[in-house]
């Protein structure tokens, strides 16, 4: 199955999209298994050539014997030193792939999700994603060679020991159901550490993006400080959770090396007992003690393919649950022929067609969210003459412009085309229409300036006028508008609403803001309570039949002429 010419990763979930990732690089997977248990088959080789040179060549005195096997044991080194290359390089393509494979589901699926992205998943969360938890899953992936492998030489070594001892052969098949009992627990309390740390390191970075974002704002609310001391607390929660992990894991990681040591020693204290009792040759007892030491790579194999796979199951939960969001069905539908009303049932709020109108509420994100249901984003009733606005294509008709649209870097003429073809004399139009003259005059190139990713060289006012002004350029059929003035001065508010109505003039728009400036200018003013319609007139009439939008407009009068305003 595929989608857009990929294979659809298997969110069923982690092991189930982990063995996605194995099925997508299969015969690279295979070679490195191959490779990887030829590697470690080829490290108990020595050990038997090794005994056999002592046995044969330095006790029995044959000199040709004794080259023989020293030269048997040189070649098994040198090919073995070149599996060892071959293997870490599938090992390494075969994580690249994995890690890669996964950034791109992630990325696509993000791009399914659209517009909707921020209101289903924080920022921080998926940087997260995209940073840790892909690499996660395919660090996990060498299980699929040297894990494999260790399995194989495992069984070998025991096969090789059955020969010289059955009793060594079964204290080397016991140590794995040992090594299960004591390691198996801690693996299962490291995933459920891993588990909590990841929550709490997703939210601390989703509130580090917030205050990044919000800076400057916050600088001029002087909430800074408060969001200071917010971050320093849910920090040291994170690092309290990340010293429990990191307890658990210096256990793992302290066995992983402890017990085949111990391991290793046992086995030697046997042979060498049965050496001393004769029951075992000189050259045999040195081909234990290689078997033993051989043993102590797949051992830590066995370990650390049991931590990987610990720490994947975490990442991979997130990954997945990411993967799962659902994306909004692609509508078929045209929408009306001609202007036609747009009407939003849950707030009783008709938009006029050709007309300018505003929305008011005491509570923005009431206001907000009628905007998002007539735009079409996340679940909706609206309708656009008469047809459910969710069965529409409406993305090329209506434009919904909020504050927090993603500024793109390039030269200033190019953010304001955006997709569209670029026009000079319609780029001038629509930054007069946002009164962003300054910005241009400001700038050492005009309009060929460089604006950075999100516009960070320009402050939140001028920000927020590229966006209308890009807004504006577009000249959607219908343009829904959220709070296009909220980062700018009383002047600068005054001139936009001067322009914009004008600029809009015969199109469809609707404002949701609390400006006077802007209800002034309006054809219709919906004054909203608790998100639903009180009253609809011109904001005159209004002023003198609502008390209630009354104070609303002098208190956000009082608060725009406040010093704090932005220009």
């Amino acid at each position: 199955m595929t989608e857009a010419g990929h294979a659809v990763a298997d969110v069923r979930g982690p092991l189930p999209y982990l063995w996605w990732l194995v099925r997508r690089q299969k015969l690279r997977v295979a070679a490195g298994a191959v490779l990887g248990s030829l590697w470690m088959v080829g490290l108990t080789l020595p050990p038997y050539l090794l005994s056999q040179a002592i046995d044969q060549g330095l006790r029995g005195r044959d000199r040709s014997a004794l080259a023989g096997w020293v030269a048997a044991l040189f070649v098994v080194g040198a090919v073995n030193a070149l599996l060892a290359i071959l293997r870490h390089r599938t090992m390494t393509k075969i994580r690249l792939d994995g890690g890669f494979r996964t950034v791109r589901a992630v990325i696509a699926h993000a791009t399914r999700l659209g517009a909707g992205l921020p209101r289903r998943i924080g920022a921080g969360e998926i940087v997260t994603i995209g940073i840790a938890d892909v690499w996660v899953l395919a660090q996990a992936l060498t299980v699929t060679g040297p894990g494999l492998g260790a399995v194989v030489a495992y069984v070998v070594v025991a096969m090789l020991l059955l020969e010289i001892s059955p009793l060594l052969a079964v204290v080397v098949l016991a140590g794995v159901p040992v090594l299960a009992l004591v390691v198996g627990p801690m693996l299962s309390r490291l995933q459920r550490a891993g588990a909590r740390y990841r929550d709490h390191q997703g939210a601390l970075a989703d509130r580090l993006v917030d205050i990044v974002g919000g800076l400057r704002i916050l600088n001029g609310l002087g909430g800074k400080d408060a969001y200071a001391r917010r971050y320093r607390r849910d920090s040291r929660r994170v690092a309290e959770e990340g010293y429990r992990v990191g307890a658990v894991t210096s256990w793992i990681q302290a066995l992983g090396g402890g017990l085949p040591g111990l391991f290793l020693a046992v086995v030697i204290w046997l042979a060498a007992r049965m050496a001393a009792r004769g029951e075992i040759t000189v050259g045999e007892l040195v081909a234990v003690w290689g078997y033993a030491a051989v043993l102590v790579v797949p051992v830590a194999f066995f370990i650390e393919g049991g931590f990987d796979l610990s720490r994947a199951l975490v990442a991979g939960r997130r990954v997945v649950d990411f993967l799962r969001l659902p994306v909004e069905p692609t509508p078929g539908g045209r929408g009306p022929d001609g202007p036609a009303a747009l009407r939003d049932p849950e707030s009783g709020v008709v938009v006029v067609p050709g007309r300018f109108t505003v929305l008011a509420s005491a509570r923005p994100s009431d206001a907000a969210a009628v905007v998002d249901r007539l735009g079409r984003y996340g679940p909706t009733a609206a309708t656009w003459g008469g047809r459910r606005v969710e069965a529409l294509a409406v993305r090329d008709r209506i434009l919904v412009a909020d504050n927090e649209a993603y500024l793109f870097t390039g030269a200033l003429a190019d953010v304001v085309a955006g997709r569209t073809a670029l026009d000079d004399a319609a780029v001038t139009r629509a930054l007069t229409a946002a009164v962003a003259g300054d910005i241009v005059d400001g700038l050492s190139d005009g309009t060929a300036s460089v604006v950075d990713t999100q516009g960070r060289n320009l402050s939140g006012g001028q920000r927020q006028r590229i966006r209308l002004a890009r807004a504006l350029y577009a000249d959607p059929e219908v343009l829904l508008a959220v709070e296009p003035t909220s980062a700018v001065d009383a002047h600068t508010e005054a001139a936009i609403a001067q322009r914009l109505p004008a600029a809009r003039a015969g199109r469809t728009t609707l404002v949701a803001t609390t400006s006077p400036a802007l209800l002034d200018r309006a054809d219709i003013v919906h004054y909203l309570v608790d998100g639903r319609l009180a009253a609809t007139g011109t904001h005159h009439a209004l002023l003198e039949t609502e008390p209630g939008y009354r104070a609303l407009v002098t208190r956000a009068a009082g608060e725009a002429a406040t010093p704090e305003a932005v220009r």
